[in-house]
């Protein structure tokens, strides 16, 4: 099993798995460093900052509207097609934070709010989302336990590499080549997966609700964009739009925790270093934070996942710090350096097991 010690992006053995004292100090670092946080007011609601980012997501999206409108049957709406894939990732964005109680206080009211947009906005169930997210959240990384390293089209784990056979196996071999590819139909997924959520036999609050708000979106604005654009222009208008939405989200989110360390089931880790070694910030200053709705700031989102998200950038100067003190590795990456690491991990993974004249040993050991 790839754990924290044999991952292959870093051999580091956390100071976080013996016994006794050491692991009550470990547990206390969290403790400190939380209440200098909120010593600090970092944890206090931004509303004033959340309704100007609701507003201004709000005039974007009636800009998009009036520009497929506006610009009649022409080509040129395929730009708008783009621009609409970048708006409703931005408002994706914005229903994440609610859902994490960075807007309102009251988890029922930001619930309500994170659902209304998911589903009416962007076409994706909360109850989905939230249930996947959550467990997401309490276990980064952790096999068997975080639902987004389990293997699909993409192996993240490489021990589940030993139960591909066939053409799979050769495919995934080349996955850090298809990876970015694949991306354009994490789209389609999204909104299939929400579907499936809400049609699906599995418990799901509020499915009615979620049913029909999803619905109003995914055939509203289909319908509104062939009646406009007619069938031909409109369906690669939906095509193109669905592309780069997925595109858009899974750039955001695959350089968050892809190819950072592994933690094995059942494997005792403190929350500090459970959150900290198995994400990866982004630099970029304002952009970056703009066009990744903060979740550049991927260490201290997990760290205190209800802060609002304009205060992680004055968190990061404190947590980079304590974690230096702390000799706790904290790993940060321009984008496109990121993306480097990922899909080089992405490769590795596949090609492990592919390759007969590997050492594992020295695979235990190389860097990303």
């Amino acid at each position: 099993m790839t754990t924290l010690a044999s991952s292959p992006v870093r051999r580091t053995e956390p100071r976080t798995t013996r016994a006794g004292g050491a692991e009550r100090s470990n547990a206390s670092s969290y403790t400190a460093l939380a209440q200098r946080i909120k010593a600090e007011g970092l944890l206090e609601r931004r509303h004033g900052w959340y309704a100007l980012r609701g507003a201004g997501l709000a005039l974007l999206l009636g800009i998009g509207i009036a520009m497929l409108a506006l610009l009649g049957r022409t080509w040129w709406q395929l730009l708008v097609a783009v621009y609409f894939a970048f708006v409703f990732t931005q408002i994706a964005y914005l229903a994440h934070d609610s859902a994490h109680k960075q807007i309102f206080a009251s988890g029922p009211r930001g619930e309500v709010v994170s659902r209304v947009i998911s589903n009416l906005f962007v076409g994706l169930s909360y109850g989905w989302w939230m249930n996947k997210h959550t467990r997401h959240h309490a276990n980064p990384n952790t096999i068997g336990k975080d639902l987004d390293v389990l293997p699909g089209a993409v192996v993240f784990v490489p021990d589940d590499m030993a139960s591909r056979h066939g053409l799979t196996r050769w495919l995934t071999a080349r996955q850090g080549y298809y990876f970015i590819p694949i991306l354009l139909l994490a789209g389609i997924d999204l909104h299939l997966s929400a579907l499936k959520a809400i049609a699906g036999p599995e418990p799901l609050q509020h499915r009615g609700q979620e049913g029909a708000l999803i619905a109003v979106r995914l055939l509203g604005f289909s319908a509104l964009v062939l009646l406009l654009l007619g069938p031909g222009i409109g369906t690669v208008f939906m095509a193109v739009q669905l592309a780069f939405f997925g595109l858009y989200m899974g750039g955001t989110f695959a350089p968050n925790h892809t190819g950072m360390r592994l933690i094995g089931h059942g494997q005792k880790v403190d929350y500090l270093r459970r959150q900290v070694l198995t994400s990866r910030n982004i630099s970029g200053g304002w952009l970056a934070a703009t066009l990744m709705g903060g979740l550049n700031y991927q260490i201290e989102h997990h760290l205190f996942p209800n802060m609002p998200s304009i205060n992680l950038k004055r968190t990061r100067v404190i947590v980079r710090g304590y974690c230096a003190d702390l000799g706790v590795d904290y790993e940060e990456h321009t984008f496109f350096g990121a993306w480097r690491i990922v899909l080089r991990y992405l490769h590795r993974v596949g090609v492990r097991h592919a390759d007969p004249f590997d050492c594992p040993a020295a695979l235990a050991f190389r860097t990303a």
